[in-house]
């Protein structure tokens, strides 16, 4: 007589937890702690693996960064109090190939890119999650507040359920194959204070940790030294220049601003407040004018990745609405596919500092569903 099929467990699979195996990324922060934690008190097969992501020796007494060596450390330490096998691996190659060298090259070329999608695409959601599916996974776990559900046609990306701490600005590349391997577990939570108390109940030392704050290479927010850093000479100065054409003084490198910077600028005294409305790399020349300036309807994108359930050209136009930056509420537009991978996004409602190198995530108006995203440029 055959056996009734195995109930769905809580990562949805139908079989025992201690038959599921889940390799958990885990930063050493207090999230991933927690989703770690949680699986293992399930009784999940759970696997810790932690990315050593450059020379944390240097970073050792870095404060708001989340690989530093303190959070190696923390990681283990809540695999050994859980008793789960935890490794780190050594992706310092891997990292600065496919995140840090684009980081700096694109302020290098005016844009302001957000290197956290990267290393999300293509280390995190690629590397790694191959590495779980070596080590036998069922599937992947992370800390990411975004949530993961079954729909009509599959897994669909969902805004977390606590807007406040929605990641899923920094998860518009997540492909379709990949997310059918992901989990979320914190994604449904009301509160960070939720996670927190769950820390506390599963007696983990990080319960209290402080959020990372800063991009993990990057101290103190200091964006310039570090671009210095890899590429000597980066900060040629030049002249900051009214939009007139009239010379107002001079910057210490076109890499120390971004569209939209209102401070910080150096020139003031003037009537009206300025703010850099571009970035002319090749002349070394920070471009300023008034806020009117910009003010943008018309956003150019390229790598598109599209998570609806039709192809992204089935439709001459799709209506979303999209953030075009991480801090940002979404704004209703209309998606003009030009291919599979690049399209022209219409605002509705002008947006201000729209800047290269940023993202353009599209949602569904109205709902939770994240439909993709893409790469704002500067066009053709």
């Amino acid at each position: 007589m055959a056996l009734d099929a195995h109930p769905l467990n809580s990562l949805g699979f139908a079989k025992a937890p201690a038959d599921t195996r889940v390799v958990v990324a885990m930063s050493g922060g207090v999230d991933s702690s927690v989703v770690a934690a949680m699986l293992a008190d399930e009784g999940y097969d759970v696997v810790g693996v932690t990315l050593q992501l450059y020379d944390h020796g240097a970073a050792l007494a870095k404060k708001g960064a989340c690989c530093a060596g303190i959070d190696i450390h923390d990681a283990r330490r809540v695999a050994e109090t859980r008793g789960f096998p935890h490794y780190v691996l050594d992706y310092e190659n891997v990292f600065r190939d496919a995140v840090i060298d684009e980081f700096a090259d694109s302020y290098l070329a005016g844009a302001t890119p957000v290197p956290c999608i990267r290393c999300n695409e293509r280390v995190k959601f690629k590397d790694l999650l191959e590495t779980a599916k070596d080590l036998d996974a069922d599937c992947m776990a992370t800390g990411h507040y975004i949530q993961r559900r079954t729909g009509a046609r599959g897994a669909e990306l969902h805004c977390a359920a606590d807007m406040a701490r929605d990641q899923s600005y920094f998860l518009f590349s997540t492909t379709p194959e990949q997310l059918d391997f992901l989990r979320f577990p914190l994604g449904h939570l009301p509160s960070k204070a939720a996670t927190r108390a769950l820390a506390a109940q599963y007696g983990l030392a990080v319960a209290d940790k402080p959020d990372s704050q800063d991009i993990c290479f990057v101290p103190n927010g200091d964006y310039a030294a570090v671009i210095e850093k890899l590429r000597p000479g980066a900060g040629r100065p030049g002249d900051i220049v009214h939009a007139d054409g009239r010379i107002l003084g001079r910057h210490d490198g076109v890499i120390r601003y971004t569209i939209g910077q209102r401070r910080g600028l150096g020139v003031g005294g003037l009537a009206e407040p300025l703010y850099v409305v571009a970035l002319d790399v090749d002349n070394a020349r920070v471009v300023v004018g008034p806020k009117a300036m910009l003010a943008t309807r018309t956003v150019p994108l390229r790598e598109i990745n599209w998570l609806g359930d039709e192809p992204l050209t089935a439709r001459a136009e799709w209506p979303v609405s999209v953030r075009v930056r991480s801090t940002r509420p979404p704004t209703e537009a209309v998606l003009r596919p030009l291919s599979d991978t690049t399209a022209e996004v219409e605002l509705l409602s002008a947006e201000e500092g729209v800047s290269p190198g940023q993202a353009c995530v599209f949602y569904e108006t109205g709902g939770s569903r994240v439909l993709g995203g893409g790469w704002i440029w500067r066009g053709v």
